[in-house]
């Protein structure tokens, strides 16, 4: 059942245009998520939800109500800001409180309300509590609060986690994501984070200058990217453009330049003769050093040599040598023995990987190529248990954000 609905919505400022015909559609009580990195136009449509904005041209629909043109007091949603917005002179019963006097509930609803909403967040026994002497994580939970307690019918979440350091925000997703099945109410949720964006939402929609690249579930967008941008901005990934020959079934082959041929599935329906671009996880391959046996039909096999390793603990990550092509590759450790040999830089590998797991994209620009973290352009990596394996780059978050390797001939 939809509840709220972007209509048409266009939103310029001067010559610039941030959202472009934008349309959405919004189930009751799922976590729906608004990606995108900065400047893509997505807290530009949260203001808009919010009455903080007013669209150009196109309309808000909230349970079939028409409230684009409402002020914000009189939508039935609340927004949690990025800087939580509490008053600092305020208790923080008095900040969540604040909402219902402004409605003008009497004094014993309120009393009753307040330290029901308090108990849900975890903040019992903090109502004297000044914003000042709360941690981040805290803060937000009063600013939550405080929405919450109003019972809108849509709660907009404005990159809420972003001050908070990492391991906070971790622990606070898995907190959101409680208190929404607690509550049970819609919730949109802006951030640029993809991480955050794929272990909170029901469904993504992924913004790019002010247009909807693609709307999915997170399942769907990591495994079925329509574009090079989704592709690449939604973690690790390779990309081959090739041309299609002999095809069979459901199976094709493609001609990639300076490359192996690839026997891919052929889920485009493309004739021999077509072109495409496709996108291969670095999970998708299997890494080794000897040839492996027993290969089952529709498995590619392809020999390279490493040029670069990162050690990140749960994972490797390896860049190989193909020909004239660098393919990205992660290993994940599901056992690791120190006195084993491990790949490292210079060997001769194997890689192999089955032909359902490329995916073609639709749409391809070269420009996304720019969103590939290659190794000789990240930072220093930790140091993996044997010091001749250490890692030579990675991000300073690469550990535990699911970061853009990539591919490039």
């Amino acid at each position: 059942m939809e509840i709220l609905r972007f209509e048409n919505i266009t939103k310029r400022y001067g010559d610039n245009t941030v959202l472009d015909n934008v349309t959405l559609s919004i189930g009751a009580g799922e976590v729906f998520s608004l990606l995108g990195p900065s400047g893509c136009g997505k807290t530009t449509l949260l203001r808009i939800c919010g009455g903080f904005e007013r669209p150009d041209s196109g309309r808000v629909i909230l349970d079939g109500v028409d409230i684009t043109d409402l002020p914000p007091n009189r939508r039935e949603v609340r927004t949690v800001f990025q800087n939580y917005a509490l008053f600092p002179h305020m208790s923080v019963w008095e900040n969540v409180a604040f909402g219902l006097k402004t409605a003008g509930m009497d004094a014993k609803r309120i009393a009753e309300a307040v330290p029901r909403y308090l108990d849900l967040v975890q903040l019992a026994g903090f109502e004297d509590r000044k914003p000042g002497q709360l941690s981040g994580g805290q803060r937000q939970r009063v600013a939550i609060a405080r929405a919450l307690i109003n019972r809108p019918k849509v709660l907009l979440l404005d990159e809420p986690l972003a001050a908070l350091d990492l391991k906070l925000r971790q622990r606070m997703l898995i907190e959101l994501d409680a208190l929404h099945d607690d509550v049970g109410i819609t919730f949109l949720f802006v951030t640029h984070d993809q991480q955050e964006a794929m272990s909170i939402s029901d469904h993504i929609a992924v913004l790019r200058g002010g247009h909807v690249e693609q709307i999915g579930t997170p399942p769907e967008l990591y495994e079925a990217p329509k574009t090079s941008f989704v592709a690449a901005f939604i973690g690790d990934t390779n990309f081959f453009p090739g041309t299609v020959r002999r095809v069979e079934g459901d199976y094709c082959d493609l001609e990639i330049e300076d490359f192996p041929t690839l026997r891919l599935y052929n889920d485009k329906k493309i004739r021999e003769g077509g072109s495409v671009h496709i996108s291969i996880r670095p999970e998708k391959f299997m890494i080794s050093l000897d040839k492996p046996g027993n290969i089952k039909p529709n498995t590619n096999l392809l020999q390279g040599k490493v040029e670069d390793v990162v050690y990140l603990g749960a994972h490797t990550r390896y860049w190989v040598r193909v020909n004239d092509w660098r393919v990205a590759v992660v290993k994940q450790h599901y056992g690791y023995a120190l006195d084993e040999r491990r790949i490292t830089w210079g060997d001769d590998v194997w890689l192999r990987f089955e032909a359902d797991n490329a995916y073609m994209l639709d749409r391809y620009a070269e420009a996304d190529e720019n969103l590939l973290l290659l190794p000789d352009t990240e930072e220093e990596a930790p140091t993996p248990p044997d010091a001749s394996e250490a890692a030579t780059a990675s991000t300073a978050e690469g550990a535990t954000a699911s970061t853009v390797s990539g591919t490039t001939p």
